[in-house]
């Protein structure tokens, strides 16, 4: 039995992939059949080229039928269990899953029927590149237990949720046409969450995402002016200034972006540059997963009327910036960006006309005011 724990692979009865990732001292786990009479996942799913801003937008219309706050009892993430109707999940327990979307916005054959025979262009007219939406869209589940929350699971257990990141995120890098591989997690019904059993998702996109291409541009800019690492200044004067901090340990460090746009946002960075999760060494992922739920009960405490007062479900997303696969790997590093769209309890923050129509940010607090209200609320 590896020290890091197993990874056991098995099908799903409409030939998706599945991995059962446990906890180290498990047994061997032998995994059951997925009983279910499922059909063959089809999607219509395809990318359309934005002329105008260079970025691909994704199509994906059968997704409107997916699965939408069912009740517990029916939550397809849950243990397939004596008395329910079989899940996603055959096991009748299980540490952290992985597995292919039943709904994706990207697919590779031969699991999932992607569509063939697109047209290159839309309407004819090579204006508007069009192409097949091909790659790869996994449900992580974090925990068998419904009611969790990732802040709250033991440390034991997000080692194992950092392991299948990684693993996942070597594996998936090495299909080809893939371009960048991004896990997240998205808390809370504000967020449009569908399902409320704990759990996250990874895309492995085709192209390379707007945001990561914007920080590589800035990066390589950084490097042209200077000649120097533009994350490792970023973080090195997050550091010194330590104004915007919220924690801080060997190997990783907390902090408010100076520029938060959100009403709350915080980047846990790596202090080596590491590209991506399957890079780490057992020592940061051994800190990380000590450092990072701290950071997430910070989050719950925020929004408490004091910071004794807790709430257990405040609605994030929590997304892993990896390097794309193939190019600016020694431009970027790994570094999560963890932010809410909550700005008090009870009240959001809806984009308004400058940032949804212009992308121009207009924020109501400081990033020193976030950071020491984050400090604040430490255990």
């Amino acid at each position: 039995m590896s020290p890091t724990g197993t990874r056991t692979p098995a099908r799903m009865a409409d030939g998706r992939e599945l991995f059962y990732f446990d906890d180290p001292g498990r047994p061997d786990r032998v995994p059951p059949p997925d009983t279910r009479d499922l059909p063959a996942v089809q999607t219509g799913s395809t990318m359309r080229f934005d002329v105008l801003t260079g970025e691909w937008v994704t199509v994906a219309a059968h997704r409107m039928d997916r699965t939408f706050l069912p009740p517990a009892d029916h939550c397809p993430l849950c243990p397939t269990r004596p008395g329910r109707e079989p899940s996603e999940i055959p096991a009748d327990e299980y540490d952290v899953v992985v597995f292919e979307n039943r709904f994706p916005s990207f697919a590779l054959a031969p699991a999932v029927d992607v569509p063939a025979g697109v047209d290159s262009a839309v309407d004819g007219n090579p204006l508007w590149p069009q192409r097949p939406a091909v790659g790869r869209c996994e449900v992580v589940c974090f925990t068998s237990d419904h009611d969790a929350a990732f802040a709250h699971l033991p440390t034991e257990r997000v080692r194992t949720v950092i392991g299948a990141w990684a693993d996942r995120t070597a594996e998936l890098s090495a299909v080809p046409g893939i371009a960048q591989v991004f896990p997240f997690e998205n808390r809370g019904l504000e967020i449009g969450v569908t399902l409320q059993h704990p759990h996250g998702q990874i895309y492995a996109y085709p192209f390379v995402t707007p945001r990561t291409a914007q920080l590589l541009d800035r990066a390589a800019e950084h490097r042209r002016q200077t000649g120097r690492d533009l994350f490792q200044d970023v973080l090195d004067g997050e550091r010194k200034a330590g104004t915007r901090v919220v924690l801080e340990g060997t190997h990783w460090t907390a902090y408010v972006p100076a520029a938060a746009r959100w009403p709350v946002e915080a980047h846990l960075v790596p202090h080596r540059a590491a590209p991506d999760l399957a890079a780490l060494t057992d020592d940061e992922r051994a800190e990380l997963a000590e450092l990072y739920p701290d950071l997430l009960r910070r989050l719950e405490r925020f929004f408490g009327e004091d910071t004794v007062s807790v709430d257990p479900r405040p609605p994030y997303i929590a997304g892993w910036h990896q390097a794309p696969v193939h190019t600016g790997r020694d431009l970027t590093r790994l570094h999560l960006q963890l932010f809410s769209l909550r700005r008090a309890p009870g009240k959001l923050k809806y984009l308004a006309g400058s940032e949804s129509g212009v992308g121009a940010w207009i924020v109501d607090t400081t990033a020193e005011r976030i950071a020491q209200r984050l400090r604040d609320a430490a255990a």
